[in-house]
């Protein structure tokens, strides 16, 4: 299998000294971005649909292994509420299919006061075309039942799995032959970091779900990006999976060192 490891965007001014060395402009941030890491989700599409020309530009930015998951608009998510899925889904599919074939998988992010609808869930992941690995983030405990694992695998999408405070908020369900996971924050300090323990049970985790021996993908995210938190993680996520023998996808061989005060 190989772990896609990247973090929930990169547009973060606080990252500078952290990822970006000082003095880097903003425009070069994405370049300087992809040679640390192969792949990124675009969290910001969530509340702002990028155009197709935006996406192409993304892609002519990065190299040829970078991998894109864009994380769907709030409007067939939170406004749709899934419901009438077909012109929502249409739509983001013709912008990200700008990105060609750097185009990840795509997160579908509930709102966490929406209860389950399997037939809902079902009706909307049928309108995504086929080849399109789509990532389910369901936020309220109505989920959690068989008939909604059984959409999931019948679709070939996958549960979502994410961490809030260093543990897990939903099921490990592997329903499909890729898998997801994203961190939201930790509880190591200083906050919203992942402490050693906590990203070495992740990595067990995955290893145990998706053996090495296996042809699968699995992409995972921080989201903590305060204080470049999410960068550091994912550093230190990496190392953890590779010593459970996964292997992973580029990640930083060290931070810039800050300029002397």
């Amino acid at each position: 299998m190989t772990l896609y490891v990247g973090t929930s965007g990169w547009q973060y001014a606080d990252w500078r000294g952290v990822l970006y060395p000082e003095g880097c402009p903003v425009r070069r941030w994405l370049e300087e971005y992809a040679a640390a890491f192969a792949t990124v989700e675009v969290n910001n599409a969530f509340y702002r649909l990028p155009s197709r020309e935006t996406f192409a530009v993304w892609r002519e930015r990065v190299p040829p292994d970078f991998t894109v998951a864009v994380k769907a608009s709030r409007y067939l998510s939170h406004v749709r509420r899934l419901r009438e899925p077909a012109e929502p889904v249409r739509r983001l599919m013709s912008h990200a299919a700008g990105l060609g074939d750097r185009l990840g998988p795509v997160l579908l992010q509930l709102p966490p006061t929406l209860r389950a609808d399997a037939a809902l869930l079902d009706d909307c992941l049928a309108c995504f075309p086929p080849g399109i690995r789509v990532a389910v983030e369901p936020r309220h405990a109505s989920w959690w039942t068989r008939e909604v694992r059984e959409v999931l695998e019948r679709r070939g999408a996958a549960l979502c799995w994410a961490d809030a405070g260093g543990r897990p908020v939903t099921p490990l369900w592997a329903t499909a032959d890729w898998g997801y996971v994203r961190f939201h924050h930790g509880r190591a300090r200083a906050w919203p970091h992942y402490g050693r323990r906590s990203l070495e049970t992740w990595a067990d985790r995955i290893a145990t779900a998706w053996p090495s021996g296996r042809d699968a993908d699995v992409y995972a995210y921080f989201n903590n990006d305060p204080t470049g938190a999410a960068v550091e993680d994912a550093m230190a996520f990496a190392g953890a999976a590779r010593r459970a023998g996964l292997t992973t996808t580029r990640t930083p061989g060290r931070l810039p060192l800050p300029l002397p005060g």
